[in-house]
């Protein structure tokens, strides 16, 4: 009977710890929080002094290219007292403390899953803030990059058959039914959802190889392709109008990666000839050199009188689940 007890606790145990993981981390709980939510562990006074303005100062810096001031994340501080329990259990967390040692660590899974947890100690306050401005495009990146990933999941859960696309512009992409294609023409694609105060936007098309060159430039050849694209697909409230890009506002570019390929991403802002309406766009230039062609795929948002960060995040993630056949 002991042999047979110990031979079943041997088999439980190798069960629990299949593929690498611990039986600890298969019962950790899900993760909470709303997007784009991070929580902050740090004692009051720290808080209240440099080092609390340093943490402010990157994550939640304005988001670039929405037409008003937006914070990258909204901040919840924790007083290191009080983190414990359900409080333990928001997606991404920053521990800051004080100890012996200087050092930064990013970890997975730690309390919840998924969950992204950035613990940075320091000797002392400059310490501290030293290591955070060094790493700030990490942090941005780790904490950006699971709401990502949380955002598709939520996305996933009620797909838009997307099989006019697939067949047309041999690609994949997630998005929910709340969304429609309100235009397919010519294998392009305007993709919609309304909101209470506007609507949501996406645009996907090729275009030829030859079409985008990497020069000095490229920012003025993307738009120059957005504005004949948008004049010719995207009409105004009006007879006589389209969408075009907003002259004042300098739009940034940048390269990146989408579905492992070299990526240009242009944010800015557009509005519409002979009508007043604007917003923020997002824009994707996917090198496809398999396909000899660019993918474009571009996200914006008509969203008046309201904040438009969670909206423009929303397109993002959505583009960002784009895969090339």
């Amino acid at each position: 009977m002991q042999k047979f007890l110990l031979v079943t606790g041997i088999l439980l145990l190798a069960l629990s710890c299949k593929d690498g993981k611990s039986s600890n981390e298969k019962m950790l709980l899900d993760s909470t929080g709303k997007i784009n939510d991070v929580f902050v562990v740090i004692d009051n006074d720290l808080w209240s002094g440099a080092i609390g303005g340093a943490i402010r100062n990157i994550l939640a810096a304005p988001v670039y290219g929405l037409p008003q001031d937006e914070p990258l994340f909204n901040i919840n501080q924790i007083p290191t007292q009080v983190f414990s329990g359900f409080v333990t259990k928001n997606r991404t967390v920053l521990i800051i403390k004080m100890d012996k040692e200087s050092s930064i660590s990013f970890d997975n899974n730690v309390y919840a899953k998924p969950q992204r947890v950035i613990t940075i100690s320091g000797k002392n306050k400059q310490d501290i803030i030293d290591q955070l401005n060094e790493n700030a495009p990490k942090i941005i990146s780790t904490f950006k990059n699971i709401e990502i990933f949380h955002k598709q999941q939520q996305i996933r859960k009620v797909l838009f058959n997307t099989k006019s696309i697939q067949d047309q512009l041999k690609l994949n992409i997630d998005f929910t039914t709340a969304y429609r294609i309100a235009k397919n023409e010519n294998e392009f694609f305007w993709i919609r959802r309304d909101t209470d105060t506007g609507s949501l936007n996406i645009m996907l098309y090729e275009l030829p190889y030859s079409a985008i060159q990497r020069n000095d430039s490229i920012i003025n050849q993307i738009i120059k392709i957005r504005d004949s694209i948008a004049k010719k697909y995207i009409e105004g409230p009006v007879e006589g109008s389209y969408m075009t890009t907003e002259n004042a506002y300098t739009p940034f570019n940048t390269e990146t990666i989408l579905d492992n390929k070299p990526t240009l991403e242009t944010k800015g802002m557009w509005d519409v000839e002979n009508a007043v309406m604007a917003g923020p766009f997002i824009n994707y230039a996917i090198e496809d050199k398999t396909n000899k062609r660019w993918v474009i795929a571009e996200g914006f948002a008509f969203a008046p009188s309201v904040e438009k960060r969670d909206f423009m995040f929303e397109l993002e993630a959505i583009i960002r689940s784009i895969k090339i056949q």
